[in-house]
């Protein structure tokens, strides 16, 4: 039977109230909590998160509002421009790197004034050309549909042989509470690899991406490392990656001029 709006706005606000209280909950526990089915839920939590009051994850919700509305695209290039150049800044000669998937982190090499030895699974290194010293040899691993990120056993295979001094990983998004997020779930053992085989780790990550939340899964940090994001990003985000042992570097517009067009 059909409720009246006014039931339903009176169980999502509990619902709303629940999760701020747990932080996160499951689907389940919400719908044995409310007596609803578990599409009712899935349809309140939907709609919640439509009004920025919470964020969704599989089979669950968390506290935080979803990644607010698309940013000007130019503006966002940009920043991901800037990033890309501090992240080069942070190579150093002889560096042994482990890039990811993504093309901020693979942008990085653009700028690279050092030589260096690359080592990655974004099938976008193929038919680039790179600064004089920068090698790359690409992990190999299996395309999955029209993707350029090489995932599986041979992409593992290799990357388990290997050590590098730095990784350079790009992500969906990072939670309001701090989780580092992948849309990807074939290559959230990837990422922890490159991680884990890293004497050190940087995430990239532009504004649009911190304090994003939704049906995303996070691959997991075994040691803290530094945040790379733009001058941009929600401060409360940065608090709590600050308060989780995480470094934090800003690039703004004023850091890189000839980038900016200042």
């Amino acid at each position: 039977m059909k409720q009246d709006r006014q039931t339903v706005d009176a169980r999502r606000a509990k619902i709303l109230s629940v999760v701020r209280e747990r932080q996160k909950i499951t689907v389940e526990e919400l719908s044995g909590r409310f007596g609803v089915s578990l599409m009712t839920i899935r349809r309140d939590l939907r709609a919640l998160e439509d009004e920025g009051k919470l964020g969704r994850f599989h089979g669950g919700a968390r506290v935080g509002a979803r990644a607010a509305p698309a940013a000007d695209k130019d503006t966002v290039a940009l920043y991901r421009r800037l990033i890309s150049r501090c992240a080069a800044a942070l190579i150093e000669p002889g560096d042994r790197i482990f890039i990811n998937g993504s093309e901020t982190a693979l942008d990085a090499l653009d700028y690279a004034s050092c030589p260096a030895s690359v080592f990655t699974n974004n099938g976008l290194a193929v038919n680039r050309r790179f600064p004089a010293g920068v090698d790359v040899t690409l992990l190999g691993g299996s395309l999955r549909s029209a993707g350029h990120i090489m995932t599986g056993d041979c992409t593992m295979r290799n990357l388990l042989t290997m050590r590098a001094d730095k990784a350079f990983i790009g992500c969906s998004g990072i939670s309001p509470n701090g989780e580092i997020l992948c849309d990807i779930p074939t290559e959230l053992g990837v990422n922890e690899t490159m991680i884990g085989h890293a004497k050190e780790y940087f995430i990239l990550a532009d504004h649009t991406k911190v304090g994003k939340a939704g049906t995303y899964a996070s691959f997991s940090l075994e040691t803290a490392g530094c945040i790379v994001t733009d001058e941009k990003a929600p401060p409360e985000v940065l608090e709590r990656l600050r308060m989780l042992d995480m470094k934090v570097i800003q690039v703004g517009r004023k850091d890189f001029p000839d980038l900016a067009g200042e």
